[in-house]
Formats: C-alpha cells, sequence, structure tokens
C-alpha cells in the first residue's frame, strides 16, 4: 500500500488519514516548540521518527530509498557497553528487517520461488548456515551471536528485500540517485576540507569527518559506487541535464579518489578497466584459476622451511610517513607500517587457523583471541590496536573465525556470483540490463578484491553494496528467463 497524495486530498474530514497526518503536524509544532524553550535539540527528532514509522507502515518502499540515501552520510556512534552503531542508516536497517520480515510472511504466496532456489542464493544461504554453526560452538558466545544478527539483517534487507524492491528500470535508477546524491555531497565536503590543507597527505584522514573512518574506507566506497554512475550516463540523453550532473559526478568521484591517496583505490580502477575486459572475452573463469594457481604457489613458497620469518619487519624503520611519495617507497621495499602491521596480524591468523582448523574461533572473535598468536618480531609500533580493528583480509577473518569450511562457503557464494555474473551478461540481449548487470557485477568483484587487504564488508557503506549487486545479478538473470 502507498501514500497516494490526490487520493489524500479526496478523503473525507473525519477520515483516519486525515486525523493521522494531523497529529503528525501538532506532535512537529509541540515538539519543535518544546526543544526551543527547553533547549533539549533531541526533542524535534520525535516526528521524524513518528513520520519514518508512519511511512513503514503505509509504503516501505519509501524507507528502503531513504536508507540508502542515509548509507553515504552515516556517522559511526560508540554506545554504552562497548557497543558501536551507524547513525542514522542501521536504525532504518532494523525497522525495515521488522516490516519487510512481518510483509514476507504475510505474503510469502506472490514471493517468486525462483529467487530462493538460484545458485546465488543457495550459496548464500550455504554460508549463512554455516556461520549459524560456527556461532554455536564459538569461543564468546555472545560476541558471535551479535555478529549473527547484524549477518542476518544485511542479508534480509540489502539482499532479499533489495530483490524486491530494485527490479525494473526505473528501481534502479532510485537506486543510483538516491545514493549517489548523498555520495557526492560527501565527496564535496572532503574536498572542501581538504584544499585549505593543500590536499596534502598529512591531513588526509583528518578530513574524512565526520563521515569517514578513514581514507582507506572512503576511496574504497568512490571506486566501488563508480561504474554504477559511469553507467548511469547511458540512461540519459547526452548532453541533458542529468547526464551533465552524473558526468561531473564521474569527474567528483575520481578527483576523490585521487587525492585520498589509497593504493587499493588506485589499484581498484586500474582492475576495473581489465575485469570488463575479462567479462566481455568470457575469461574470468580462466583468470580466476591463474590467479588461484599463481596465490597459493606464492603461500606455499612462503610458508616453507620458516621462508616467512625473512618478512619480518625492521622495527625502527616501519613507520608512518606524511609524504606519499615516501609512502610508495616504503611500500616497495616492505617497510610501511600499515602493510607490516597486516603480515603481523596474518602471521598470527596462520597460527589460529591451524590451532582451531574446522569451526574457528566464533564470528567476531579475532580481536579477542589474536594476541596469544602474535610473533614478536612482527610487531610495529601500532600492533597495541586501540581502535580495535580487524585482521585486515576478510578471507582469512572468516577462515579465523568460522574455520576452513566457513571460507569454502563464502568462496563459493562469491565465485558462483562472478561465474553466473559473466554468463548472464552474455546470454541477456536487452541493453539496458546489460549495463545494470555489469555495473553490479564490476562492483562485486571490486569489493572481492579489496577484501584481500581490508575486512569492510560487516560496515554499512560497503556490505549494502556487496549484497545489492550479488540480488540485482540474479534479478538480471530471473528477468531473463521470464523472457
Amino acid at each position: 500500500m502507498r501514500f497516494r497524495p490526490d487520493i489524500f486530498l479526496a478523503l473525507p474530514a473525519n477520515h483516519p488519514q486525515r486525523w493521522l497526518v494531523g497529529a503528525l503536524l501538532l506532535l512537529l509544532l509541540g515538539c519543535l516548540s518544546a526543544a526551543i524553550f527547553q533547549q533539549m535539540w533531541w526533542l524535534a527528532g520525535i516526528p521524524v521518527a513518528a513520520l519514518v514509522l508512519w511511512l513503514a507502515v503505509v509504503d516501505f518502499r519509501k524507507i528502503f530509498f531513504l536508507m540508502l540515501a542515509c548509507i553515504p552520510l552515516s556517522i559511526e556512534m560508540e554506545l554504552p557497553g562497548g557497543l558501536g552503531t551507524d547513525l542514522p542508516s542501521e536504525p532504518l536497517m532494523w525497522l525495515l528487517t521488522l516490516v519487510s520480515t512481518g510483509w514476507f510472511l504475510r505474503n510469502w504466496r506472490t514471493v517468486d520461488a525462483r529467487f530462493l532456489r538460484h545458485p546465488v542464493s543457495l550459496a548464500l544461504l550455504a554460508h549463512l548456515v554455516w556461520t549459524t554453526v560456527a556461532v554455536l560452538v564459538s569461543t564468546d558466545f555472545l560476541v558471535s551471536f551479535k555478529f549473527l544478527l547484524a549477518k542476518g539483517w544485511y542479508v534480509l534487507v540489502f539482499y532479499l528485500l533489495a530483490a524486491h524492491l530494485l527490479q525494473e528500470a526505473r528501481d534502479f535508477k532510485k537506486f543510483l540517485w538516491w545514493f549517489f546524491i548523498p555520495l557526492l555531497f560527501t565527496v564535496l565536503t572532503v574536498l572542501a576540507r581538504h584544499a585549505p590543507h593543500g590536499f596534502s597527505f598529512r591531513e588526509v584522514n583528518y578530513v574524512m569527518g565526520p563521515f569517514y573512518r578513514n581514507h582507506v574506507m572512503y576511496a574504497c566506497l568512490l571506486a566501488i559506487f563508480l561504474p554504477f554512475v559511469w553507467y548511469g550516463t547511458y540512461w540519459y540523453r547526452r548532453y541533458s541535464g542529468l547526464w551533465w550532473l552524473l558526468v561531473f559526478g564521474v569527474v567528483v568521484l575520481l578527483f576523490g579518489i585521487n587525492f585520498a591517496y589509497t593504493r587499493a583505490a588506485y589499484v581498484a580502477l586500474l582492475a576495473a578497466v581489465g575485469i570488463y575486459w575479462l567479462i566481455r572475452r568470457k575469461l574470468i573463469k580462466i583468470s580466476m584459476l591463474a590467479f588461484t594457481l599463481v596465490f597459493t604457489a606464492l603461500v606455499v613458497t612462503v610458508t616453507s622451511r620458516d621462508n616467512w620469518l625473512a618478512f619480518a619487519p625492521d622495527y625502527e624503520r616501519a613507520v608512518s610517513h606524511t609524504r606519499f611519495d615516501n609512502l610508495l617507497e616504503a611500500t616497495t621495499k616492505l617497510e610501511d607500517i600499515s602493510i607490516m602491521e597486516r603480515v603481523y596480524r596474518w602471521v598470527a591468523a596462520a597460527y589460529m587457523i591451524r590451532d582451531r582448523p574446522y569451526t574457528g574461533f566464533g564470528p567476531g572473535n579475532f580481536y579477542f583471541n589474536y594476541r596469544n598468536y602474535t610473533v614478536s618480531s612482527f610487531k610495529t609500533y601500532v600492533s597495541d590496536n586501540p581502535e580495535r580493528s580487524g585482521i585486515h583480509n576478510y578471507y582469512l577473518m572468516v577462515t579465523v573465525e568460522q574455520g576452513v569450511p566457513g571460507l569454502v562457503f563464502f568462496l563459493i557464494f562469491c565465485l558462483v556470483t562472478i561465474f553466473k555474473g559473466q554468463q548472464i551478461y552474455h546470454n541477456t540481449p536487452n541493453t539496458g540490463r546489460r549495463r545494470v548487470l555489469v555495473a553490479a557485477l564490476l562492483s562485486f568483484m571490486l569489493i572481492a578484491m579489496l577484501m584481500l587487504m581490508n575486512d569492510f564488508v560487516e560496515t554499512d557503506k560497503i556490505g549494502s553494496l556487496f549484497f545489492i549487486c550479488a540480488a540485482i545479478i540474479v534479478n538480471t538473470d530471473l528477468q531473463r528467463n521470464k523472457k
């Protein structure tokens, strides 16, 4: 059910909807007056919360797109008890989880069962089932159970609900604009704050607040969403107003990535071109096989005969750098502190996997256990880890927390999504659908690649796009089969 203004105005004066709108207006005026006179500004948010709850009942589609707009603007907040949340996006996720659960239970007969039987959905379900098993045998059940709840509402909102709401061309355009405009605002804000400092590398993390945790999160998000903005330019007549706005957005995103000084984002931009070339020539499977063989050979070489000890850093030289050219030079010499701190945690992860290879330590429990497995010769200046960051490799983190079977199930989900995406691309005759599909597939593969050096899939800014892209790929396949 949707709110229709034309129908609303035609309603009689005593109709319940008119009374409801009148009550909301009175609540708004009362709360604003109380906020001004009592100087308790949080009271002004009560009418907004009431309006959101009303929309959730009347038409939760609007709440979904509102949540998309809030994701680039969300701010990480620390709560009492060591908990944290992203405001205002995460409360909207909780609300959508409740509303969509009720809707699916009530309308389950109208849900396309083919979506649930699709190989991508089945692979994701297998991943979730094993995550649940790992939670049950976790070293800290409460921490792992919180992780499972968060994973559940991410999958429900960004995969199942997104698949239900993003099916037609107009839905994809809404998705683009509701996410793109706030994202563009945050990038312009960061650039405006960075400009007085001469876009210096020293100040890059300082200017990211309050929307982004650090420059890595910021630059990677821009690189991941760029394919949608790029292909969005094909949806509008060239030189029209919306076309120029998207072209301006592409330029701004590229500027943002350039001045974020993030090596992973630079690599992602170059990789996107190569990935598109591989998709067009049906070479994804061969390239993935070649990468697997090379990566396996590298791991075997490094781990055999204690060769990994040769990579131990010089404690006095592995430091932070204030110039980007010095950072690049230190990277080639394995003296950059961010890379060597990753190695410090990866070595600990290897010992943790050897200790609990089948079920792991439980989702969310890496931080609470890894210090007992570290090797002092790899320690750096930032190894105290006051920000409680993770392992900086999502695949390793899954293996540590869910065991080798957990890694296998997650890899199956990623590979099935990628391989099906390439197949669907070549079997989809509709040009508009192909553009949406290739944008989603490129974004999904960039996230999969960036997970080699980061573990931000559980964050709202990256995790949301990860599951939405998978849902778009499945929907494109189902639409193709239907036609």
